[in-house]
């Protein structure tokens, strides 16, 4: 009988070990993300020279985000008193959307008119942080890069993967939230 707790008071205490980390069987590199950083930054250069290209030709002054996207007021409201949408604003717009060539994608009258709840709704990056720039009244027509549209997957319908794309934008009216 001591040799049956001795034997299992051993094999306790040379059996039970502080659990390890599993270890990975191969070690990435992470040479996908570095391939793909780099494809993304050779896209957006080879996408702004093409803005470039639009605004130079133009006699609009485009305003530069700080977000990465480009800007013009077709029409500005001046008034201090108007303010821009906050969170959870319902904001009232109608836009249209065309590529970069001037070819028309999406039409007002196709999209309609568009109510959207200020970051608590889904839209595109650009659209979204551009209607943040907006008062009630204003026009203003907007340069977006295709990760700031609809990025690597586009819309599934009309516009395809990594399409920059250009949006005239008018907001008709900016409701606030009553809880801001």
């Amino acid at each position: 009988m001591n040799k049956l707790i001795i034997i299992a008071s051993v094999f306790l205490m040379f059996g039970c070990k502080t659990p390890e980390a599993r270890r990975p069987v191969t070690v990435k590199t992470g040479s996908f993300i570095n391939s793909s950083i780099e494809r993304n930054k050779k896209l957006y250069a080879k996408e702004k020279v093409d803005f470039e290209a639009i605004m130079n030709n133009e006699e609009h002054t485009y305003l530069a985000s700080n977000s990465g996207f480009w800007y013009y007021y077709n029409s500005k409201i001046d008034i201090d008193t108007l303010q821009t949408p906050q969170f959870g604003d319902i904001v009232n717009f109608n836009y249209n959307v065309t590529s970069i060539n001037g070819q028309v994608i999406y039409s007002a009258e196709v999209l309609k008119t568009q109510n959207y709840a200020m970051d608590k709704q889904e839209l595109f990056t650009g659209l979204r942080e551009g209607l943040k720039l907006m008062k009630t009244g204003e026009t203003i027509t907007f340069l977006f890069p295709s990760q700031k549209a609809y990025g690597y997957y586009g819309d599934t319908k009309k516009i395809g993967r990594n399409v920059p794309l250009i949006c005239k934008v008018t907001v008709n009216s900016i409701t606030p939230n009553k809880t801001n």
